[in-house]
């Protein structure tokens, strides 16, 4: 291999396991030499230049040492991993090729070499914006399509209430919910993200929860006959005050739990006798026991897309330099929508 085939290459390198909330000294951009080739003997592999990355709240767990957890801990040294969109540049793997566009799990650099290849997709679709990968057509979107219509089971006109419902993942259930015939509401945590959830996604109603002195009443407003189905993106009081809201028969989709994942000592849910008195079903669950239904969601969403019934709103930085900003600002709702980073626009 020549010399001058070898490129930098920049990385986002976590520095240490973090405890407490983040910060982006916990994080440091470092820049190596890579080549533009495998290197010989690397069979089943790919190399790829990252277009885009995904910030996603379940990475925070990922800077702690966890054991037994369904993701494993990022590697104090080494650059972070999650979901991006990527071009192939070299492959020793039967199923991907030179140029191919590909969307699934990546390092945070400019070039990564992928030798675990069970995550990736191919892109078919490349007339709609390529860094949806990142978000509505790809993990987040799976997320909210399968924790929607897979694990909460809607029925028309079902009273909605979906949380964080500005990200990445809340605003697709809210539009989902729309189109299906539901009523919906959802909490944010900033005037400009409540009046997106009603003036562009379409939510009948949505307020501040930070404004909010008393979670209870102001369900209590926003639900006067009670919710149906909760969205769960957060966790914490915001749960417990839902439980007593629920009707009977409800269902809550518990898909992640942010207002937890800085806290060293989680806090307590109370109302869970709720559960049985109300003979709720809450359920949790993972997006990756749904990919099988990707090419049925796929299916579903493009054309909804195409004819502008969905949309969906990103916020992108620019340069692996600014994605240590752009991931710890999710913590403290820095993000309007769904947040990415372009490392090397599609």
């Amino acid at each position: 291999m020549a010399e001058e085939e070898a490129v930098e290459n920049k990385q986002v390198i976590l520095k240490h396991y973090v405890s407490g909330f983040p910060k982006e000294s916990d994080m440091e951009i470092r820049t190596t030499k890579t080549q533009l080739k495998l290197p010989e003997g690397c069979s089943g592999a790919i190399l790829v230049k990252n277009l885009y990355l995904s910030c996603d709240p379940y990475m925070r767990n990922r800077m702690r040492k966890m054991e037994g957890s369904y993701i494993e801990s990022f590697t104090p040294g080494s650059p972070i991993g999650g979901y991006g969109v990527a071009e192939v540049l070299d492959s020793t793997h039967p199923n991907f090729n030179k140029g191919d566009l590909v969307w699934g799990r990546t390092t945070w650099e400019d070039r990564s070499i992928i030798t675990s290849t069970e995550s990736l997709a191919k892109i078919q679709h490349t007339d709609v914006p390529l860094s949806y990968y990142t978000g509505i057509l790809g993990m987040p979107g799976m997320t909210a399509y399968a924790g929607f219509f897979e694990v909460c089971c809607p029925k028309k006109g079902e009273r909605v209430f979906i949380s964080a419902a500005s990200g990445a993942v809340g605003q697709l259930v809210g539009q989902f919910a729309k189109l299906f015939g539901c009523y919906v509401v959802g909490s944010a945590g900033s005037k400009e993200k409540v009046d997106l959830l009603k003036t562009k996604f379409g939510f009948d109603n949505a307020f501040n929860y930070k404004e909010e002195t008393d979670l209870n009443a102001a369900l209590k407003r926003y639900f006067p006959d009670g919710i149906d189905i909760y969205f769960d993106n957060v966790g914490g009081k915001m749960l417990d005050a839902v439980l007593l809201h629920m009707t009977f028969h409800s269902r809550i989709a518990a898909c992640g739990m942010i207002s937890q994942y800085n806290l060293e000592q989680p806090e307590g849910v109370c109302n869970l006798m709720c559960l049985i008195a109300k003979r709720i079903r809450m359920e949790g669950f993972l997006v990756f026991d749904y990919y099988h239904l990707y090419p049925q969601f796929l299916e579903m969403i493009i054309p909804q897309i195409k004819e502008g019934k969905i949309t969906y709103v990103e916020d992108i930085a620019e340069g692996l330099e600014n994605a240590p900003h752009a991931l710890i600002g999710l913590f403290s709702g820095c993000n309007i929508g769904k947040q990415v980073v372009a490392v090397t626009r599609g």
